[in-house]
């Protein structure tokens, strides 16, 4: 399964807006400097008091279609 590295610096003001249906995707970009985009449920399991801060693992199907995101160094 393919996977990008991407770095997620969000508020918590900026979740909320995710949450509340502001927001259908998240672009955010990956350590080589590419823009990655990926849907906005995706931060339901990850955001914290503070938002969303890090390095994550993004990981997608063959076809390109997102499948998980998992912290490799949240802050």
């Amino acid at each position: 399964m393919p996977s990008i590295d991407v770095v997620i610096e969000l508020s918590a003001e900026q979740c909320l807006a995710h949450y509340a249906g502001g927001a259908q995707h998240v672009y955010a970009r990956s350590r080589d400097g590419r823009r990655v985009v990926f849907p906005a449920q995706a931060l339901r399991r990850i955001v914290g008091r503070d938002g969303v801060h890090g390095l994550y693992r993004l990981t997608f199907t063959a076809d390109g279609k997102f499948e998980s995101l998992v912290a490799l160094r949240a802050r």
